[in-house]
């Protein structure tokens, strides 16, 4: 609507929108997490998670409605047919900039579940964000190296224990947990460091996601398997938020993650190497579909 204006311009109003609409959510958020902390009672936990969760839809919503005032990007979008609001996904997607966790965040919304991210526990203490993730659920991970559990055998376990804990309040409430099984960011000098397989993606990584299978057992049911491709060039967030991005292209295909994995039991080594060469059959799939997709903006 206002992207005829220069891109600087474009920059400045819609980043101090960004600010002024994350500091307008945060303090409501920040308020009722502490009733959530101070009343005892299972159905006012309950009550003030849901609460807490649409303030930071309304959140996402806002900064959508930003997006489409102040810039040019269209997003071409297929597969949001298959998804509910009312179920529980793993979310899983490529990595190339931080501008897909806004675009995710757009694209998604009011489709799946409030998008969470599993944190290292040790981002509980960063000033009010942390507070705020506790408040929304997001579950915070304690990992031990292997070297440290040799030295301290009696905490083996303990980590995925606490987890199982912190997941067990989604068992009644559906949620979307978000995970970049890369790990990093897609860049041509960490795909030619690693020698990866893939065209368009870097090696995925079983560990994460793995833990987040185990951890949460019964509670997640499906797959979103979120496929993010730039037509023009990979962004940085500084070019979306001047609005210098003009087309996204996601493809969104779901999984049954029972019909697809079976049951497996990731203490067992054997069950733990399958499930690693299922992964990169996925990501081998994920790669030729992003061929595919360039194939039809290139050709």
């Amino acid at each position: 609507m206002l992207n005829f204006l220069p891109a600087k311009l474009i920059g400045f109003l819609s980043f101090s929108l960004y600010i002024f609409n994350t500091i307008f959510w945060l303090l409501p958020i920040l308020v009722f997490s502490m009733f959530k902390a101070l009343i005892p009672l299972r159905f006012s936990k309950q009550f003030f998670s849901y609460l807490l969760d649409m303030m930071a839809s309304n959140w996402v919503a806002t900064n959508s409605v930003i997006q489409k005032v102040f810039t040019k990007t269209t997003i071409v979008i297929t597969g949001l047919e298959e998804l509910k609001i009312k179920d529980w996904y793993l979310v899983l997607a490529n990595h190339q900039s931080w501008v897909d966790i806004v675009v995710l965040q757009r694209a998604l919304h009011g489709h799946i579940p409030f998008l969470k991210f599993f944190l290292k526990r040790e981002l509980i203490y960063v000033p009010l964000l942390g507070l705020a993730w506790w408040a929304l659920d997001f579950p915070f991970l304690k990992r031990y190296s292997q070297a440290f559990l040799k030295k301290n055998p009696h905490l083996r376990g303990k980590d995925l224990a606490t987890t199982r804990k912190a997941c067990a309040k989604f068992k009644h409430k559906p949620v979307s947990v978000m995970n970049f099984i890369e790990g990093t960011r897609f860049t041509e000098n960490k795909h030619d460091k690693q020698g990866s397989p893939f065209k368009y993606l870097l090696k995925p990584k079983s560990g994460g996601i793995s833990f987040v299978l185990d951890a949460m057992g019964e509670h997640l049911t499906k797959i979103v398997d979120v496929t993010i491709y730039y037509p023009d060039g990979i962004p940085n967030f500084s070019d979306f938020v001047c609005g210098e991005v003009e087309r996204v292209h996601i493809e969104v295909h779901v999984l049954d993650i029972r019909s697809a994995l079976g049951h497996i039991d990731f203490s067992d080594r054997n069950d733990k190497i399958a499930f690693q060469k299922w992964l990169t059959q996925f990501w081998h799939e994920k790669d030729a579909r992003l061929e595919k997709i360039s194939q039809q903006y290139n050709d």
